[in-house]
Protein backbone atom coordinates (compact mmCIF):
# COMPACT_ATOMS: atom_id res chain seq x y z
CA UNK A 1 0.00 0.00 0.00
CA UNK A 2 1.32 3.46 -0.89
CA UNK A 3 2.13 5.63 2.13
CA UNK A 4 0.26 8.88 1.60
CA UNK A 5 1.27 10.47 4.89
CA UNK A 6 3.21 13.64 4.27
CA UNK A 7 1.79 14.21 0.79
CA UNK A 8 0.11 17.56 0.34
CA UNK A 9 -3.51 17.94 -0.66
CA UNK A 10 -2.39 19.47 -3.96
CA UNK A 11 -0.13 16.48 -4.70
CA UNK A 12 -2.81 13.98 -3.70
CA UNK A 13 -5.53 15.60 -5.80
CA UNK A 14 -3.20 15.74 -8.81
CA UNK A 15 -2.45 12.02 -8.47
CA UNK A 16 -6.17 11.20 -8.38
CA UNK A 17 -7.07 13.49 -11.28
CA UNK A 18 -4.30 11.96 -13.39
CA UNK A 19 -5.42 8.40 -12.50
CA UNK A 20 -2.12 7.61 -10.78
CA UNK A 21 -4.17 6.71 -7.69
CA UNK A 22 -7.80 6.12 -6.86
CA UNK A 23 -9.70 7.91 -4.10
CA UNK A 24 -10.26 4.55 -2.39
CA UNK A 25 -6.52 3.83 -2.31
CA UNK A 26 -5.80 7.22 -0.78
CA UNK A 27 -8.57 6.99 1.84
CA UNK A 28 -7.66 3.40 2.74
CA UNK A 29 -4.06 4.45 3.31
CA UNK A 30 -5.10 7.17 5.74
CA UNK A 31 -7.57 4.89 7.53
CA UNK A 32 -4.80 2.37 8.12
CA UNK A 33 -2.57 5.09 9.58
CA UNK A 34 -5.37 6.38 11.83
CA UNK A 35 -6.01 2.86 13.16
CA UNK A 36 -2.30 2.46 13.89
CA UNK A 37 -1.47 5.85 15.42
CA UNK A 38 -4.48 7.77 16.69
CA UNK A 39 -4.59 5.86 19.96
CA UNK A 40 -1.47 7.83 20.92
CA UNK A 41 -2.84 11.20 19.75
CA UNK A 42 -6.62 11.28 20.26
CA UNK A 43 -7.30 13.44 17.23
CA UNK A 44 -10.60 11.87 16.17
CA UNK A 45 -13.91 11.65 17.99
CA UNK A 46 -15.27 9.48 15.18
CA UNK A 47 -13.56 7.84 12.22
CA UNK A 48 -15.95 7.31 9.28
CA UNK A 49 -14.16 4.25 7.86
CA UNK A 50 -16.95 2.59 5.85
CA UNK A 51 -18.67 5.86 4.95
CA UNK A 52 -15.40 7.43 3.79
CA UNK A 53 -14.57 4.49 1.53
CA UNK A 54 -18.06 4.67 0.02
CA UNK A 55 -17.65 8.41 -0.54
CA UNK A 56 -14.26 7.79 -2.13
CA UNK A 57 -15.91 5.47 -4.65
CA UNK A 58 -18.51 8.15 -5.39
CA UNK A 59 -15.76 10.67 -6.10
CA UNK A 60 -14.03 8.18 -8.41
CA UNK A 61 -17.25 7.80 -10.40
CA UNK A 62 -17.80 11.53 -10.90
CA UNK A 63 -17.79 12.73 -14.50
CA UNK A 64 -15.89 15.88 -13.46
CA UNK A 65 -13.12 14.01 -11.59
CA UNK A 66 -10.39 15.53 -13.77
CA UNK A 67 -11.49 19.04 -12.76
CA UNK A 68 -11.87 18.62 -9.00
CA UNK A 69 -9.37 20.74 -7.00
CA UNK A 70 -9.54 18.35 -4.01
CA UNK A 71 -10.14 15.08 -5.90
CA UNK A 72 -10.04 12.21 -3.41
CA UNK A 73 -8.35 14.25 -0.66
CA UNK A 74 -9.22 13.00 2.86
CA UNK A 75 -10.63 15.76 5.08
CA UNK A 76 -10.89 15.88 8.87
CA UNK A 77 -13.79 18.03 10.13
CA UNK A 78 -14.02 19.74 13.51
CA UNK A 79 -16.83 18.26 15.57
CA UNK A 80 -18.86 21.46 15.79
CA UNK A 81 -19.73 21.54 12.07
CA UNK A 82 -22.52 19.48 10.52
CA UNK A 83 -21.60 16.47 8.41
CA UNK A 84 -24.58 14.83 6.74
CA UNK A 85 -25.55 11.61 8.51
CA UNK A 86 -23.37 12.31 11.57
CA UNK A 87 -24.06 13.96 14.91
CA UNK A 88 -21.80 16.85 15.85
CA UNK A 89 -21.35 16.65 19.60
CA UNK A 90 -19.24 19.78 20.17
CA UNK A 91 -17.15 17.95 22.76
CA UNK A 92 -20.07 17.71 25.15
CA UNK A 93 -22.25 15.05 26.74
CA UNK A 94 -25.01 17.69 26.76
CA UNK A 95 -25.35 17.78 22.98
CA UNK A 96 -28.05 15.61 21.37
CA UNK A 97 -26.69 12.62 19.45
CA UNK A 98 -28.81 13.40 16.39
CA UNK A 99 -27.44 12.90 12.86
CA UNK A 100 -27.38 16.03 10.71
CA UNK A 101 -29.75 16.16 7.74
CA UNK A 102 -27.31 18.20 5.64
CA UNK A 103 -23.70 19.30 5.50
CA UNK A 104 -22.59 22.64 6.86
CA UNK A 105 -22.00 24.90 3.86
CA UNK A 106 -18.20 24.71 4.28
CA UNK A 107 -18.29 20.90 4.37
CA UNK A 108 -20.57 20.90 1.33
CA UNK A 109 -18.17 23.10 -0.62
CA UNK A 110 -15.18 20.91 0.19
CA UNK A 111 -17.10 17.76 -0.72
CA UNK A 112 -18.22 19.36 -4.00
CA UNK A 113 -14.54 19.99 -4.73
CA UNK A 114 -13.81 16.25 -4.30
CA UNK A 115 -12.77 16.00 -0.64
CA UNK A 116 -13.78 12.91 1.38
CA UNK A 117 -14.74 13.37 5.04
CA UNK A 118 -12.62 10.81 6.85
CA UNK A 119 -13.66 11.68 10.40
CA UNK A 120 -14.84 14.16 13.02
CA UNK A 121 -12.15 15.62 15.28
CA UNK A 122 -12.04 16.21 19.01
CA UNK A 123 -12.77 19.60 20.59
CA UNK A 124 -13.07 20.90 24.17
CA UNK A 125 -16.65 21.25 25.36
CA UNK A 126 -18.50 23.87 23.26
CA UNK A 127 -15.09 24.79 21.78
CA UNK A 128 -14.43 27.12 24.69
CA UNK A 129 -10.87 26.49 25.83
CA UNK A 130 -7.34 26.55 24.42
CA UNK A 131 -6.66 22.88 25.14
CA UNK A 132 -8.61 19.90 23.79
CA UNK A 133 -9.96 17.30 26.20
CA UNK A 134 -13.24 16.24 27.73
CA UNK A 135 -15.98 13.69 27.26
CA UNK A 136 -14.25 12.18 24.23
CA UNK A 137 -10.67 11.98 25.48
CA UNK A 138 -7.48 14.05 25.50
CA UNK A 139 -5.87 15.30 22.29
CA UNK A 140 -2.07 15.46 22.35
CA UNK A 141 0.49 17.28 20.26
CA UNK A 142 1.99 14.73 17.83
CA UNK A 143 5.37 16.48 18.14
CA UNK A 144 5.39 16.26 21.94
CA UNK A 145 2.70 13.97 23.32
CA UNK A 146 3.33 15.21 26.85
CA UNK A 147 1.65 18.47 25.82
CA UNK A 148 -1.78 19.50 24.59
CA UNK A 149 -2.32 20.03 20.89
CA UNK A 150 -4.07 23.28 21.84
CA UNK A 151 -7.64 24.21 21.15
CA UNK A 152 -10.26 24.41 20.27
CA UNK A 153 -9.49 22.95 16.82
CA UNK A 154 -6.99 20.68 18.57
CA UNK A 155 -8.20 17.41 17.07
CA UNK A 156 -8.13 18.84 13.55
CA UNK A 157 -4.58 20.17 14.01
CA UNK A 158 -3.32 16.96 15.60
CA UNK A 159 -4.81 14.89 12.75
CA UNK A 160 -2.93 16.85 10.09
CA UNK A 161 0.33 17.10 12.05
CA UNK A 162 0.30 13.33 12.67
CA UNK A 163 -0.28 12.60 8.99
CA UNK A 164 -3.76 11.20 9.67
CA UNK A 165 -5.30 13.60 7.11
CA UNK A 166 -3.65 16.01 4.67
CA UNK A 167 -6.10 18.83 5.46
CA UNK A 168 -8.64 19.68 8.13
CA UNK A 169 -11.48 22.11 8.67
CA UNK A 170 -11.68 24.08 11.90
CA UNK A 171 -12.77 27.43 13.20
CA UNK A 172 -11.38 30.28 15.25
CA UNK A 173 -13.24 32.43 17.80
CA UNK A 174 -10.34 33.53 20.04
CA UNK A 175 -7.44 31.75 18.33
CA UNK A 176 -8.93 28.27 17.94
CA UNK A 177 -7.24 27.66 14.57
CA UNK A 178 -4.02 29.55 15.20
CA UNK A 179 -3.28 28.14 18.67
CA UNK A 180 -3.27 24.43 17.70
CA UNK A 181 -1.66 25.19 14.33
CA UNK A 182 1.21 26.96 16.10
CA UNK A 183 1.60 24.10 18.58
CA UNK A 184 1.49 21.42 15.89
CA UNK A 185 3.65 23.01 13.17
CA UNK A 186 0.85 23.76 10.70
CA UNK A 187 -0.22 26.64 8.51
CA UNK A 188 -3.65 28.16 9.02
CA UNK A 189 -5.56 31.31 8.28
CA UNK A 190 -8.44 32.83 10.17
CA UNK A 191 -10.09 34.70 7.33
CA UNK A 192 -11.60 38.11 7.85
CA UNK A 193 -15.28 38.58 8.59
CA UNK A 194 -17.56 37.43 5.79
CA UNK A 195 -14.90 35.84 3.56
CA UNK A 196 -15.95 32.25 4.38
CA UNK A 197 -19.46 31.32 5.57
CA UNK A 198 -19.52 31.00 9.37
CA UNK A 199 -22.67 29.50 10.89
CA UNK A 200 -20.83 28.26 14.00
CA UNK A 201 -22.96 27.60 17.06
CA UNK A 202 -25.65 30.14 17.90
CA UNK A 203 -24.41 33.38 16.40
CA UNK A 204 -20.70 32.80 15.70
CA UNK A 205 -19.72 34.33 19.06
CA UNK A 206 -21.11 37.70 17.93
CA UNK A 207 -19.41 37.43 14.56
CA UNK A 208 -15.95 36.67 15.97
CA UNK A 209 -15.73 33.03 14.85
CA UNK A 210 -14.57 32.11 11.36
CA UNK A 211 -14.13 28.78 9.59
CA UNK A 212 -10.78 28.03 7.99
CA UNK A 213 -8.29 25.38 6.87
CA UNK A 214 -5.40 23.61 8.58
CA UNK A 215 -2.65 22.22 6.35
CA UNK A 216 1.07 21.55 6.15
CA UNK A 217 1.86 24.05 3.37
CA UNK A 218 0.83 27.54 2.34
CA UNK A 219 -0.16 26.15 -1.07
CA UNK A 220 -2.69 23.81 0.55
CA UNK A 221 -4.10 26.56 2.76
CA UNK A 222 -4.55 28.79 -0.30
CA UNK A 223 -6.19 25.92 -2.18
CA UNK A 224 -8.68 25.05 0.57
CA UNK A 225 -9.43 28.68 1.36
CA UNK A 226 -10.23 29.29 -2.29
CA UNK A 227 -12.73 26.42 -2.23
CA UNK A 228 -14.28 27.62 1.03
CA UNK A 229 -14.61 31.23 -0.14
CA UNK A 230 -15.40 30.37 -3.77
CA UNK A 231 -12.76 32.76 -5.07
CA UNK A 232 -9.00 32.86 -5.66
CA UNK A 233 -6.41 34.34 -3.30
CA UNK A 234 -3.41 35.22 -5.43
CA UNK A 235 -0.66 32.88 -6.54
CA UNK A 236 2.56 31.49 -5.10
CA UNK A 237 4.68 33.57 -7.47
CA UNK A 238 3.74 37.00 -6.11
CA UNK A 239 6.57 39.00 -4.50
CA UNK A 240 5.36 42.54 -3.85
CA UNK A 241 7.38 44.60 -1.32
CA UNK A 242 5.27 45.18 1.79
CA UNK A 243 5.46 47.46 4.81
CA UNK A 244 5.78 45.05 7.74
CA UNK A 245 5.48 46.05 11.39
CA UNK A 246 7.20 43.82 13.95
CA UNK A 247 5.83 43.58 17.49
CA UNK A 248 7.20 41.35 20.24
CA UNK A 249 5.04 42.32 23.20
CA UNK A 250 1.87 40.77 24.52
CA UNK A 251 -1.35 42.80 24.30
CA UNK A 252 -2.28 41.55 27.79
CA UNK A 253 -0.79 43.44 30.73
CA UNK A 254 1.33 41.15 32.89
CA UNK A 255 1.74 38.39 30.29
CA UNK A 256 5.20 38.11 28.77
CA UNK A 257 6.37 36.33 25.62
CA UNK A 258 9.07 33.69 26.04
CA UNK A 259 12.39 33.91 24.25
CA UNK A 260 11.88 31.14 21.66
CA UNK A 261 8.85 33.01 20.28
CA UNK A 262 10.46 36.46 20.27
CA UNK A 263 13.56 34.95 18.65
CA UNK A 264 11.41 33.40 15.93
CA UNK A 265 9.84 36.78 15.12
CA UNK A 266 13.22 38.52 15.06
CA UNK A 267 14.67 35.92 12.70
CA UNK A 268 11.60 35.97 10.45
CA UNK A 269 11.76 39.77 10.30
CA UNK A 270 15.41 39.60 9.24
CA UNK A 271 14.64 37.15 6.45
CA UNK A 272 11.75 39.24 5.15
CA UNK A 273 13.84 42.41 5.27
CA UNK A 274 16.45 40.67 3.15
CA UNK A 275 13.90 40.02 0.41
CA UNK A 276 13.05 43.70 -0.05
CA UNK A 277 10.23 44.29 2.44
CA UNK A 278 10.26 47.43 4.57
CA UNK A 279 10.43 45.94 8.07
CA UNK A 280 10.25 48.07 11.21
CA UNK A 281 9.61 47.61 14.92
CA UNK A 282 6.23 49.11 15.76
CA UNK A 283 3.77 48.34 18.53
CA UNK A 284 0.02 48.29 17.79
CA UNK A 285 -1.91 50.62 20.11
CA UNK A 286 -3.64 47.90 22.08
CA UNK A 287 -5.85 49.44 24.79
CA UNK A 288 -5.16 48.40 28.37
CA UNK A 289 -8.75 47.14 28.50
CA UNK A 290 -8.34 44.58 25.70
CA UNK A 291 -8.14 41.67 28.14
CA UNK A 292 -11.45 42.62 29.73
CA UNK A 293 -13.05 43.06 26.31
CA UNK A 294 -11.84 39.62 25.26
CA UNK A 295 -13.14 37.90 28.41
CA UNK A 296 -16.54 39.59 28.11
CA UNK A 297 -17.02 38.44 24.52
CA UNK A 298 -15.49 34.99 25.06
CA UNK A 299 -17.74 34.14 27.99
CA UNK A 300 -20.85 35.75 26.49
CA UNK A 301 -20.46 33.64 23.35
CA UNK A 302 -20.51 30.51 25.47
CA UNK A 303 -23.54 31.75 27.41
CA UNK A 304 -25.44 31.85 24.12
CA UNK A 305 -24.20 28.41 23.00
CA UNK A 306 -25.01 26.81 26.38
CA UNK A 307 -28.56 28.13 26.49
CA UNK A 308 -31.00 25.22 26.32
CA UNK A 309 -28.42 22.57 27.25
CA UNK A 310 -28.75 20.58 30.47
CA UNK A 311 -26.31 22.23 32.93
CA UNK A 312 -25.93 18.95 34.81
CA UNK A 313 -24.30 17.44 31.72
CA UNK A 314 -21.79 20.27 31.26
CA UNK A 315 -18.34 20.26 32.84
CA UNK A 316 -17.91 22.63 35.76
CA UNK A 317 -15.51 24.92 33.90
CA UNK A 318 -18.08 25.30 31.09
CA UNK A 319 -20.94 26.05 33.51
CA UNK A 320 -18.87 28.75 35.22
CA UNK A 321 -17.80 30.20 31.88
CA UNK A 322 -21.38 30.47 30.68
CA UNK A 323 -22.58 31.91 34.00
CA UNK A 324 -19.96 34.67 33.81
CA UNK A 325 -20.93 35.36 30.21
CA UNK A 326 -24.61 35.82 31.01
CA UNK A 327 -23.70 38.92 33.02
CA UNK A 328 -22.07 40.47 29.96
CA UNK A 329 -24.58 39.59 27.27
CA UNK A 330 -26.35 42.93 27.05
CA UNK A 331 -23.14 44.98 26.94
CA UNK A 332 -21.51 42.72 24.38
CA UNK A 333 -24.51 42.91 22.07
CA UNK A 334 -24.08 46.71 21.87
CA UNK A 335 -20.57 46.19 20.49
CA UNK A 336 -19.04 49.62 21.29
CA UNK A 337 -15.77 48.21 22.67
CA UNK A 338 -15.02 46.34 19.46
CA UNK A 339 -15.72 49.41 17.34
CA UNK A 340 -13.31 51.47 19.44
CA UNK A 341 -10.66 48.75 19.09
CA UNK A 342 -11.09 48.67 15.32
CA UNK A 343 -10.76 52.44 15.13
CA UNK A 344 -7.47 52.40 17.09
CA UNK A 345 -5.97 49.59 15.05
CA UNK A 346 -7.21 50.91 11.69
CA UNK A 347 -4.97 53.95 12.17
CA UNK A 348 -2.01 51.64 12.77
CA UNK A 349 -2.71 49.68 9.59
CA UNK A 350 -2.73 52.81 7.44
CA UNK A 351 1.05 52.76 7.91
CA UNK A 352 1.64 49.00 7.57
CA UNK A 353 0.41 46.21 5.30
CA UNK A 354 1.26 43.33 7.63
CA UNK A 355 1.87 42.90 11.34
CA UNK A 356 4.35 40.19 12.37
CA UNK A 357 4.07 38.91 15.97
CA UNK A 358 4.74 35.74 17.94
CA UNK A 359 1.94 33.23 17.39
CA UNK A 360 1.99 32.19 21.05
CA UNK A 361 3.69 33.33 24.24
CA UNK A 362 5.01 29.94 25.34
CA UNK A 363 4.65 26.21 24.75
CA UNK A 364 1.31 24.50 25.28
CA UNK A 365 0.15 23.34 28.71
CA UNK A 366 0.77 19.72 29.60
CA UNK A 367 -1.85 17.36 28.23
CA UNK A 368 -4.26 16.24 30.91
CA UNK A 369 -7.80 16.40 32.26
CA UNK A 370 -8.18 20.17 32.09
CA UNK A 371 -11.95 19.70 31.88
CA UNK A 372 -11.86 18.48 35.50
CA UNK A 373 -9.99 21.56 36.70
CA UNK A 374 -11.39 24.91 37.78
CA UNK A 375 -12.41 27.72 35.47
CA UNK A 376 -9.79 30.20 36.71
CA UNK A 377 -6.97 27.71 36.25
CA UNK A 378 -8.13 27.06 32.67
CA UNK A 379 -8.53 30.76 31.91
CA UNK A 380 -5.08 31.64 33.22
CA UNK A 381 -3.46 28.79 31.32
CA UNK A 382 -5.06 30.00 28.10
CA UNK A 383 -4.18 33.66 28.64
CA UNK A 384 -0.55 32.89 29.45
CA UNK A 385 -0.26 30.57 26.47
CA UNK A 386 -2.06 32.62 23.84
CA UNK A 387 -2.42 36.36 24.52
CA UNK A 388 -1.73 37.40 20.92
CA UNK A 389 -4.65 35.83 19.05
CA UNK A 390 -7.92 37.27 20.47
CA UNK A 391 -7.45 40.87 19.27
CA UNK A 392 -7.99 39.83 15.66
CA UNK A 393 -11.24 38.01 16.42
CA UNK A 394 -12.48 41.15 18.14
CA UNK A 395 -11.64 43.23 15.05
CA UNK A 396 -12.76 40.56 12.57
CA UNK A 397 -9.53 40.90 10.54
CA UNK A 398 -7.50 38.10 8.90
CA UNK A 399 -4.63 36.46 10.76
CA UNK A 400 -2.35 33.50 10.08
CA UNK A 401 -0.10 31.17 12.03
CA UNK A 402 3.03 30.06 10.16
CA UNK A 403 5.61 27.54 11.45
CA UNK A 404 9.01 29.05 12.08
CA UNK A 405 11.83 27.33 13.96
CA UNK A 406 11.58 24.97 16.91
CA UNK A 407 11.22 25.12 20.68
CA UNK A 408 13.90 23.68 22.99
CA UNK A 409 11.77 20.51 23.23
CA UNK A 410 11.99 20.04 19.46
CA UNK A 411 8.31 20.88 18.96
CA UNK A 412 7.47 23.54 16.38
CA UNK A 413 7.56 27.28 17.01
CA UNK A 414 5.48 29.76 14.99
CA UNK A 415 4.86 33.38 14.08
CA UNK A 416 1.59 35.23 13.44
CA UNK A 417 0.81 37.43 10.43
CA UNK A 418 -2.07 39.93 10.64
CA UNK A 419 -3.54 42.23 8.01
CA UNK A 420 -6.30 44.73 7.43
CA UNK A 421 -9.70 43.59 6.08
CA UNK A 422 -9.44 41.96 2.66
CA UNK A 423 -5.71 41.21 2.91
CA UNK A 424 -5.86 37.39 2.95
CA UNK A 425 -3.90 37.18 -0.32
CA UNK A 426 -1.19 39.48 1.08
CA UNK A 427 -0.79 37.34 4.20
CA UNK A 428 -0.59 34.18 2.10
CA UNK A 429 2.06 35.82 -0.09
CA UNK A 430 4.25 36.71 2.91
CA UNK A 431 3.68 33.27 4.47
CA UNK A 432 4.76 31.64 1.20
CA UNK A 433 8.01 33.62 1.32
CA UNK A 434 8.67 32.46 4.88
CA UNK A 435 8.06 28.85 3.83
CA UNK A 436 10.51 29.24 0.93
CA UNK A 437 13.16 30.92 3.09
CA UNK A 438 12.79 28.61 6.11
CA UNK A 439 11.05 25.33 5.15
CA UNK A 440 9.64 23.26 7.98
CA UNK A 441 9.24 19.54 8.62
CA UNK A 442 5.62 18.91 7.78
CA UNK A 443 4.70 15.70 9.59
CA UNK A 444 5.56 14.64 13.14
CA UNK A 445 7.90 11.60 13.26
CA UNK A 446 5.53 9.08 14.87
CA UNK A 447 6.50 5.90 12.98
Amino acid sequence: MTDWAGRTAAETAAAVREKRATPREVVAGYLERIARLDGRIGAFRKVRADAALAEADEVAARADLAELPLAGVPLAVKDNLAVRGEAHLDGSAAMPDTPADADHVTVARLRAAGAVVIGLTNVPELCVFGTTEGAHGITRNPWDTRRSAGGSSGGSAAAVAAGLAPIALGNDGMGSLRIPAANCGLVTIKPGFGVVPAGIGNGDWFGMSENGPLATTVEDVRLVLSVLAEREFGSAGQRTPRRIAVSLRSPLVGVTVSKPYTNAVTEAAGLLSGTGHEVRRAEPPYPASIGVTAIRHWTAGTAVDAAGLDPALLARRTRVHAAIGRRFLRGVQVGDSRERLRARLTRFFTEYDVLLTPALARHAPKAGPWHERGWLRNALAGSNHSPLTPAWNLTGWPAMSVPFGTLPSGAPCAVQLVGRPGSEAVLLEVAQQLETLRPWQRTAPLD
